[in-house]
């Protein structure tokens, strides 16, 4: 995730303590969990039904981070039951818990079909090696050979590791429904690019909206393909969704997002999500000239050095920005005979 500034507000310039909350709209409470990363925390936010809570997405699943939600039920949350969880998306730092509030505390789980299913699918695909579609993918990006070897012969990430596992009933979450949280009615909008079929919030009531990692503030999600489909184009998905969500974005807005702080002035930030991917393709697009991996194109992408920690979302998003260029007729691409792609401006 990249930096961006912007004329945008924060009406709370810090964020709650862990095991605390914060009232930011009535019956609409803001918590945080920590994270193992460099984006070290995920925003989780608890509406009050009256007899029960709604939650907003639910952090990973640990004994961390277990114990911490075990805290907040019995202070913040007044003891009251979390009686349904709503996932904007499938990645584990949303959707870590969502089966653990289904399966030990009785909450319903709902989110999009999509979110579902990649979440259910990934915590039963458990991997002890990277398997031959994935050796394939980084040697097609062009993984240096160091890396490759070290990544091949070591266990790569499982969402079984981080996420509880997915109970097999669901409520289906859909574009241009309503749902009825906190008091208030809430027009389901779903993004993409991020992550498939992700939900947003936008209340008919008051200027609230949940963004998830749909709608952001000055970070920019990372855009990234894998090998489950290689030839995806996720930054066209994200380009479309933010243009189309634009639409309903208004100045006085509160953001609710699953990352950073609350923030208002939402038409201006949703230009600078646009922008920024057409400033990177743009920065891509020149630095083409030559034929390039997609590990050589971190440079003009990120222009920062980018770490062992960061690498694999750097690939992927790299891989991301290329696959637009090749299927808006931008660049094109030929094998190498160690099966890299070279990417070439067309």
């Amino acid at each position: 995730m990249r930096d961006a500034a912007g004329p945008i507000r924060y009406p709370h310039e810090t964020p709650p303590a862990e095991g605390t909350a914060l009232e930011i709209a009535e019956g609409v409470l803001w918590l945080r969990l920590p994270l193992p990363m460099a984006l070290d925390h995920v925003n989780i936010y608890a509406l009050d039904e009256g007899d029960g809570w709604t939650v907003i997405d639910t952090g990973l699943s640990s004994r961390k981070t277990r114990a911490i939600w075990e805290a907040l039920l019995s202070g913040p949350l007044g003891g009251k039951p979390v009686i349904r969880v709503i996932v904007t998306h499938h990645h584990p730092d949303h959707v870590g818990l969502a089966g653990w509030f289904r399966s030990e505390h009785g909450a319903e789980l709902a989110t999009t079909r999509t979110a579902w299913l990649y979440a259910r699918m990934l915590t039963l695909d458990e991997q002890h090696l990277p398997p031959p579609e994935t050796l394939a993918f980084w040697r097609a990006a062009g993984m240096d050979p160091e890396t490759y070897a070290e990544r091949a012969a070591e266990r790569p990430f499982n969402f079984a590791d981080v996420v509880w596992p997915m109970p097999l009933g669901f409520t289906r979450l859909a574009e241009g429904e309503v749902i009825r949280m906190a008091g208030r009615d809430w027009d389901i909008r779903i993004g993409d690019g991020h992550a498939a079929e992700h939900a947003t919030f936008w209340s008919r009531d008051d200027a609230l909206v949940l963004g998830g990692d749909q709608l952001l503030p000055s970070i920019s999600p990372n855009l990234g393909v894998y090998p489950t489909e290689p030839e995806a184009d996720p930054v066209g998905a994200w380009i479309e969704s933010c243009t189309r969500l634009s639409a309903f974005a208004r100045e006085d807005q509160l953001v609710l997002p699953g990352h950073k702080l609350p923030f208002t002035g939402l038409p201006a930030r949703m230009e600078q999500l646009i922008e920024n991917h057409h400033s990177a393709l743009e920065r891509l697009l020149s630095y083409l000239g030559e034929p390039r991996t997609a590990q050589d194109c971190f440079a003009p992408l990120f222009r920062r050095e980018i770490g062992a920690g960061e690498y694999g979302l750097a690939l992927a998003e790299s891989v991301g920005h290329l696959n637009h260029l090749l299927q808006t007729r931008q660049a094109t691409r030929a094998r190498r005979a160690d099966g890299a792609w070279l990417w070439r401006r067309a």
